[in-house]
């Protein structure tokens, strides 16, 4: 018997395991419970543990699934890495790293990841929870070092987004000798076969190395494609539908049987359907929308005159605030070069980042390295960086344009993980996005009522108000977590190497 749990009609119910399930899903006996049973403390605060109703016709069905894979609390005792089974050298990194424990997603993943036979899952967690951590602690432990093939390949959106999943792979891996490459431009040489254990790639270089007969994927465990909601969809415009051709394409290359995880943080409808197919079989770790924003992101929002008023708001805002470093998101290149100049004649030290940057993949490393190690503060991108990437001095995130879809309407899964890139792991974050008429505020209002959260106002005319309310906010970031996180200990890992 597990602890009770309110439903959706208010009526409290016991739940014990159908052990009739079969394997891809979870089935209870639920027993209605009368009189109800006395709440915890923690539930007397929170007002008891509700459910949202869910496509399943039973008013406790999303609260069994929440539960199952995301709830802690019924653990006799906290997991840790030990727990597991994993290798002694991956231990030894997890302990050098300050892993000391899994966090909640972990906890619930991996146990599942580490089955046999292999099992396909449909993966979702909010940003900066340790999914990343998951799928590499499953991928070292699942290859044979003493074979030279590769047995892992990790398939993101970008070269940033791929570079730091690089990052996490070497720095578990540092004391197992395993073998690493890239698939991204520039970071591999051409015409050379790979023989590494795990490579990491975007899409259509992989697929073209793959056609090439440079990376055989004949000895393939394990495929991960990270922001899948991104790389599977077909219906995408311009280079994410390039992304999807390419990462379908190079699943078909594929004839056996290999464990095939699909991660991130958003996962529309039909893109839940299409990844089923896509991991036959596959188990699905879900979220609903209220449960998808980080509760440590406090957000708000700037009402200006006109869209060119925003400007002068942004640099009144960036004179009186002393944070650590923040990312300012726009919606086109030309915006994103436009701002960065005059910022820099106002003093401020900026970096920009986007898909057309002179020198390509080289020049876009640099900026990024630059904002990771602190040498800029400020990083003025568009939503090629939306995605995955871990900076865990990020304190403020900026929509000075609001994230639209090839419609026009309001993109709520890249606003999501624009604000995503802070308030990770603890950490509390804040993000102020800009609008300008009615259209831009009721489209963010839009975004408050589909993920059920508060923006709130903040005065545009008086930035000293707002650098007191956002040090406020900040200043509990002091005593909460040490200097350096674990993503710190793990990106400014010394002799990081990568072999070609």
């Amino acid at each position: 018997m597990t602890e009770p749990i309110q439903g959706s009609d208010g009526k409290f119910y016991d739940l014990t395991l159908d052990p009739d399930t079969d394997d891809n899903t979870l089935s209870f006996v639920v027993r209605p419970l009368d009189p109800p049973p006395a709440m915890s403390a923690h539930q007397a605060v929170s007002g008891g543990t509700s459910a949202v109703p869910g496509t399943v016709d039973h008013p406790m069905m999303d609260s069994i699934h929440k539960k199952a894979f995301n709830d802690t609390s019924g653990d006799t005792h906290r997991k840790t890495f030990d727990e597991f089974g994993l290798p002694e050298t991956l231990l030894r990194a997890l302990a050098l790293l300050n892993f000391r424990w899994p966090s909640r997603i972990q906890a619930r993943a991996i146990p599942i990841l580490l089955q046999d036979p292999p099992r396909n899952l449909l993966g979702q967690s909010q940003s900066g929870t340790g999914k990343t951590a998951a799928f590499v602690i499953t991928m070292l432990t699942r290859i044979d070092l003493t074979k030279r093939s590769t047995q892992g390949l990790v398939l993101a959106p970008t070269r940033e987004l791929a570079r730091q999943i690089m990052d996490v792979i070497q720095g578990l891996g540092q004391y197992m000798g395993v073998r690493t490459q890239f698939a991204i431009p520039t970071l591999f040489v051409k015409g050379k076969e790979f023989d590494a254990h795990i490579v990491v790639g975007t899409p259509g270089t992989a697929l073209d190395c793959v056609r090439r007969g440079m990376l055989s994927l004949d000895r393939l465990k394990m495929l991960v494609i990270d922001e899948a909601d991104n790389m599977l969809d077909l219906q995408g415009l311009g280079a994410w539908a390039s992304l999807s051709a390419s990462s379908v394409n190079l699943a078909s290359t594929i004839r056996h049987k290999v464990q095939i995880l699909l991660w991130s943080a958003t996962f529309p409808p039909r893109i839940v359907e299409f990844s089923k197919r896509y991991a036959p079989d596959c188990l699905t770790m879900t979220l609903e929308h209220h449960e998808l924003t980080v509760s440590g992101i406090k957000q708000m929002y700037m009402d200006c005159l006109d869209a060119e008023a925003k400007f002068g708001v942004l640099v009144q805002l960036y004179h009186v605030l002393t944070i650590g470093s923040s990312i300012i998101f726009v919606h086109r290149r030309d915006e994103a070069t436009r701002i960065a100049k005059r910022m820099t004649l106002e003093g401020h030290k900026i970096s920009v980042l986007h898909s057309a940057l002179e020198n390509g993949g080289v020049a876009r490393d640099k900026v990024i390295d630059d904002f990771r190690s602190g040498r800029t503060k400020v990083l003025i991108t568009t939503n090629v960086l939306a995605r995955g990437i871990d900076v865990s001095t990020v304190s403020m995130v900026v929509n000075y344009d609001l994230p639209m879809d090839k419609d026009r309407r309001i993109d709520f899964p890249t606003y999501l993980h624009r604000i995503g890139r802070t308030g990770r792991f603890g950490r509390i974050g804040v993000s102020i996005s800009f609008v300008h008429d009615t259209t831009s505020w009721m489209q963010l209002m839009q975004v408050s009522e589909h993920f059920g959260v508060s923006i709130s106002k903040v005065p545009t005319g008086d930035v000293e108000e707002v650098e007191r309310i956002v040090n406020s906010i900040l200043k509990h970031n002091q005593g909460m977590l040490p200097a350096v996180t674990r993503e710190d200990s793990i990106h400014a890992r010394p002799g990081a190497h990568v072999y070609h």
